[in-house]
């Protein structure tokens, strides 16, 4: 009986070993009942949660100890729209953003390819030309001034329009007599002629003739994504698009167990091999480093250029209605294939039109397939929503994922494109709120930058990390700290079905967290986006910290 006893008290004794305890922190979370709480200790073992609590040191005398030296402690945040291996693979390229014109953004790019003469082709991102004197699109002939010899191809922040010079276009065999595809545009100027915007489908007809990516360059851009957003605090991102190459990669990497961020992974509806995707079922593994369960279907552009699919045309454009980049009877078709593999269907739509026919089809799939109604379907982005339309969100189960810097971004530009009436419905985070809608919040970068402390601040401020304009643009839209803290842990985990592990530090969760330089429920709002990350731990292991 006394051996029975001492092996009991070893056994308890090496689990109490085994553990950590964080203590001496200004700890937030959200417990059961979704509540925000607070404790200065948590206790790590076997990568999850333990316990949390106020001054557990005497409780855990066998625990490794840590001292948090009274910093902030959250959860760790998650994007919930972003573009993972898009910010990898941007990070290799010329990053245009903020260029104040054409000219310049010409300039950059010139620079970048005397940089690197290896390039064959000049590939970027981030032009704006809402920034821009004038505001018109650029030209071909913008860039041939700078950059002939070799083509460039540079995507627009939104991601939704590409600008080329004249040699991409040669290339991409684009020229007067080039007809636009469905869901798409080849800018044309008066007399007919491809002015070097392709909007939206059109961009197909270039990417086509671009080389691929090396298998070097694609581990590379993986190494740089998992470590710029372990930096940023980021420890799981909803991956907007995963196309049957980044499928497959995925899947290696976690063979080869490289993955460090967790990915949520929606395959894309374009890709042609979508049905043998669909059909080889869910992608998970035991330390939920990798989950593939859902769908993302293009409905429409972006309303920056125009592109958002819209019920009455655009305010300073009376011939436009922008494009359907998906086919109404072509989504229906999409709708019951995804459903009938019991896979979550998450849908780009900006415009109203786009955000309508997107729940109707819902509304239609539900009456012959309704297990499909809790499968936690969302729209993403949500940005323009007829008022009619909002409270439809809550009555199909359908999640709104909104990404909180796109208002402070499109704030410059979107009554002139939809005038102020339509505003109503735009970038409607509290109302969505209100109503009972959870709402799944993230960056889309790269067409934002990936700070999910720049996202918080734009929610919580409704405005520009300049202060601008003042009390905010659209205010009583905006979210208390604690709201657009729960949009970016908890809620977000809810809807990737992963808020039994992630999205809080309750016990029995994976114990991914953060640590920061400063209690972002302390400091004046206007300074949220100012937060530094001083370490982020994935799964109860420390995996950055800032030098």
């Amino acid at each position: 009986m006394k051996h029975l006893l001492f092996i009991s008290l070893f056994i308890f004794a090496s689990t109490l070993q085994a553990s950590t305890l964080i203590f001496n922190v200004k700890g937030y979370t959200f417990d059961e009942k979704e509540q925000l709480q607070q404790f200065n200790s948590i206790v790590i073992d076997g990568g999850k949660v333990k316990e949390i609590g106020f001054n557990l040191e005497k409780s855990f005398l066998g625990a490794s100890k840590i001292d948090g030296q009274g910093k902030a402690m959250l959860p760790g945040l998650i994007d919930g729209h972003a573009h993972f291996m898009g910010l990898g693979f941007n990070l290799l390229k010329v990053d245009v953003r903020g260029e104040k014109s054409a000219m310049a953004t010409a300039k950059k790019v010139a620079k970048y390819g005397k940089a690197n003469p290896e390039l064959t082709w000049l590939i970027g991102r981030g032009w704006n030309q809402v920034l821009w004197p004038g505001k018109a699109f650029p030209t071909a002939r913008d860039l041939d001034e700078y950059v002939a010899e070799k083509p460039v191809v540079l995507t627009r922040v939104d991601g939704h329009a590409v600008w080329l010079n004249s040699k991409a276009m040669a290339l991409a065999g684009i020229d007067k007599y080039s007809v636009s595809p469905d869901g798409g545009e080849i800018v044309k100027d008066e007399n007919g002629k491809p002015t070097g915007v392709l909007i939206v489908n059109a961009e197909q007809l270039v990417w086509d003739k671009v080389p691929k990516e090396s298998s070097a360059k694609w581990q590379l851009a993986f190494d740089k994504v998992n470590q710029h957003l372990l930096e940023l605090g980021i420890t799981s991102v909803h991956d907007a698009g995963v196309d049957h190459s980044g499928y497959e990669f995925f899947k290696q990497k976690l063979n080869d167990g490289d993955f460090k961020v967790r990915v949520y992974g929606m395959l894309s509806a374009s890709d042609e091999k979508l049905e043998q995707m669909l059909e080889s079922g869910y992608v998970n593994d035991d330390k939920d480093l990798l989950s593939i369960r859902s769908v993302k279907i293009y409905g429409d552009g972006a309303l920056g250029s125009r592109g958002a699919a819209l019920l009455a045309p655009y305010s300073d454009d009376k011939a436009n209605t922008g494009l359907l980049v998906t086919k109404p009877e072509t989504l229906r078709v999409l709708y019951k294939k995804i459903f009938e593999h019991d896979f979550q269907i998450n849908i780009h739509a900006i415009g109203d039109r786009a955000n309508k026919i997107a729940l109707d089809e819902f509304d239609y799939a539900y009456k012959t397939q309704p297990q499909a109604r809790s499968f936690r379907n969302r729209i993403e982005h949500a940005q323009v929503v007829h008022l009619d339309d909002i409270p439809r969100f809550k009555q199909l189960d359908v999640l709104p994922s909104m990404q909180p810097t796109h208002a402070t971004s499109d704030k410059n530009m979107a009554e002139a494109r939809i005038g102020k009436d339509r505003l109503k419905g735009a970038y409607a985070w509290q109302t969505f709120l209100r109503q009972g809608s959870k709402v799944v919040s993230g960056s889309d970068f790269p067409v934002e930058l990936a700070n999910p402390f720049y996202g918080l601040h734009a929610a919580v401020t409704r405005q520009d990390r300049d202060n601008l304009p003042a009390g905010g643009w659209l205010q009583h839209e905006s979210l208390t700290i604690e709201q657009a803290l729960k949009s970016f842990t908890l809620d977000a985990a809810y809807g990737a079905h992963q808020e039994q592990k992630l999205g809080s530090l309750q016990p029995g969760k994976w114990a991914d967290f953060i640590i920061i330089d400063q209690d972002i429920f302390k400091v004046d709002v206007e300074d949220i986006w100012k937060t530094k990350v001083l370490e982020t731990w994935i799964g109860g292991k420390q995996q950055f910290k800032a030098k």
